[in-house]
């Protein structure tokens, strides 16, 4: 098997995986709850989803297309339920960020200075959520399925993006990636805390 056919086949799976992951959160935050989801973290990710499928458009990258395209309806649908009308400082202050970080850049030194601001914006987009589960007990509505899709995803698409020589895509993928870890660990380690605290009850 050719080399850049194996970075396709990456490509796609990381797409295939970011579906399933954001269907999986998307799902716990409408049938079991919405504790412990920072609105933070779900407006910035919806907000780069657009700044990643314009990206794609220019990259001609069906891949990095796609792979925010499917899952905008489904961080639409999280955000909706969080109440984001509620909470417009939160909005405003996130669209402000990614906006510094990703579009900015972007119009100041083209797409690979978006894309190594968003490399920044990724790990700093997290941080809502990581605070979130570093303070908070209950971290039922958080999904781990997700954040370990979000995991494997980003081996994934760091894989197809260095294959296919996207450098600046690549590095930010890494830095987000390496967040994921962090998070999908709290969530595992709340969620383990939790169940014991029921089972004492």
């Amino acid at each position: 098997m050719k080399a850049t056919t194996i970075y396709f086949l990456c490509g796609w799976s990381a797409v295939t995986l970011a579906v399933i992951g954001a269907y999986s959160q998307q799902q716990r935050a409408r049938r079991v709850s919405i504790e412990g989801i920072s609105l933070a973290t779900w407006i910035m990710f919806t907000e780069m989803g657009v700044f990643w499928i314009l990206y794609g458009c220019f990259a001609h990258s069906w891949q990095a297309i796609m792979g925010s395209l499917l899952i905008l309806p489904l961080q639409i649908d999280v955000i909706m339920r969080l109440k984001f009308w509620d909470d417009w400082k939160t909005v405003a202050k996130s669209s402000v960020f990614i906006f510094v970080t990703c579009v900015l850049p972007a119009l100041l030194w083209g797409w690979s200075g978006g894309i190594y601001g968003t490399a920044f914006a990724m790990v700093i987009n997290r941080s809502p959520q990581l605070i979130k589960l570093i303070k908070v007990r209950d971290a039922t509505g958080v999904s781990e399925a997700y954040w370990l899709n979000a995991v494997i995803a980003s081996v994934l698409w760091v894989t197809y993006y260095l294959g296919s020589d996207y450098l600046a895509a690549g590095v930010a993928t890494i830095c987000s990636g390496t967040t994921n870890v962090f998070i999908l660990y709290l969530a595992w380690l709340r969620h383990r805390q939790f169940e014991k605290i029921n089972q004492s009850n």
